[in-house]
């Protein structure tokens, strides 16, 4: 039966299109979905690059009487690569300082093509398996209503009263849906993946004096096991956009999934952060970001050569907001598109090469190169500049700088 005192508004929905991952919790919205509102469940899986094979979620979600036409198993690493990671990497947005964003950035994407997938399928509503504690629910729900300001969204971990794993598991059990051996039990933590990023947390990592456990990691060897010999490699950029590895062509996801194996056997990318959660509460996670992090000092060393000083200041004093807002959710939002404007317009001339040396979890930018460079080797040079630089000109620059704290000075005295 619906429940008519649901505040998603049970009442009149025929059909929902959920994010289905084909795990123990969203197998268990699933059939919540249908007995709870008596619904038509549409199931759509996002290939984001995580790594895992993505068929047996087309094949349970058949099991579980989703029509297969309603089944949607979509690749969309090239366009979350190129439409949302390489926007982003363009503002060096960096979350608190320390976080590349790797679960914020793909949200947004996702929530994106749940509602193409509503519209094509004549869907009244969308459901994620967000649980009520976190950030995700904010971004998957803002993005919902940017984009269909009259949809209705069903969050059961909002409404139902399946409150831990045993109750999922059981009703799981009750209503013949299979859980896999390493879903009983307590999970010693959960992790959520995509072609950037791997976050862990909760369970063994909630205490933040605790060393994460060696265990946790799965995308990076560990530093101290990497090579003892540095490697080398060359990103190439068009435009504020890496387009190369080492000479050799590539499109977006190509590239940063070759990021990732350099990254992965170096050690290169982990990051243990207690951040702040857009609602409220402090959380501690550990990020693996491994190709990620090789691209975003690449980016910052090819700006070096091609960004004037005050575009790259200003682009400074913005990247903390930009990633604000995509940490918070709101992607879709007018003031997100005005800074990506902005960034976007800064990076017409950053184009170059940048060699970097990969050595036991380090990045280190070793090289620079540009058609476009604004350094003069001419002009900057200890030797003698034949003119091109003339140091009596500083003298009246610094005073007249000095002015202000001279009068002050005196006055003060």
């Amino acid at each position: 039966m619906t429940d008519q005192s649901n505040p998603a508004g049970g009442a009149g929905i025929n059909r929902v299109v959920l994010a289905y991952s084909g795990g123990l919790d969203t197998s268990v919205i699933l059939k919540w979905l249908q007995q709870t509102y008596n619904c038509e469940v549409v199931t759509f899986t996002a290939d984001l690059g995580q790594g895992e094979e993505l068929e047996p979620a087309r094949a349970k979600a058949e099991m579980m009487g989703v029509k297969p036409e309603h089944i949607f198993v979509d690749d969309l690493r090239e366009e979350f690569v190129r439409d949302y990671v390489f926007p982003m990497m363009r503002s060096n947005a960096l979350y608190e300082g320390l976080y590349l964003l790797g679960t914020s950035i793909a949200r947004p994407l996702i929530a994106k093509r749940q509602i193409e997938i509503a519209k094509m399928v004549g869907a009244d509503a969308v459901s994620h398996g967000a649980t009520g504690k976190g950030n995700d629910q904010v971004r998957f729900e803002l993005g919902y209503y940017a984009l269909s300001p009259d949809i209705k969204v069903i969050a059961p971990w909002r409404e139902w009263d399946l409150t831990s794993r045993t109750k999922l598991i059981e009703f799981a059990e009750q209503h013949q849906i299979p859980v896999s051996k390493d879903k009983r039990g307590e999970s010693p933590f959960s992790t959520d993946a995509n072609m950037l990023h791997t976050s862990s947390e909760g369970k063994v990592l909630e205490n933040p004096w605790d060393e994460v456990p060696d265990y946790v990691y799965s995308r990076t060897v560990n530093p101290e096991d990497a090579p003892d010999v540095p490697e080398y490699i060359t990103i190439d950029f068009e435009r504020g956009d890496g387009v190369a590895i080492n000479g050799e062509g590539m499109s977006p996801a190509t590239l940063l999934s070759t990021l990732n194996d350099y990254g992965r056997r170096h050690g290169i990318g982990r990051l243990d952060l207690v951040e702040n959660r857009f609602v409220g509460m402090k959380s501690r996670g550990m990020y693996e970001t491994p190709g990620g992090t090789i691209y975003q000092l690449a980016h910052r060393g090819i700006e070096q050569l091609t960004l004037d000083r005050g575009a790259a200041h200003l682009k400074d004093e913005l990247a903390p907001r930009y990633a604000e807002l995509i940490y918070n959710g709101f992607w879709f939002s007018p003031e997100r598109e005005m800074l990506q404007a902005a960034i976007d317009h800064s990076q017409e001339k950053v184009s170059g090469t940048v060699r970097l040396k990969l050595y036991k979890g380090g990045v280190y930018v070793v090289g620079r190169k540009s058609p476009n460079s604004l350094y003069s080797e001419k002009v900057v040079t200890f030797e003698d500049d034949q003119g091109a630089y003339d140091q009596r000109d500083a003298a009246g620059f610094i005073k007249l700088n000095a002015l202000r704290l001279r009068l002050l000075g005196r006055r003060d005295q």
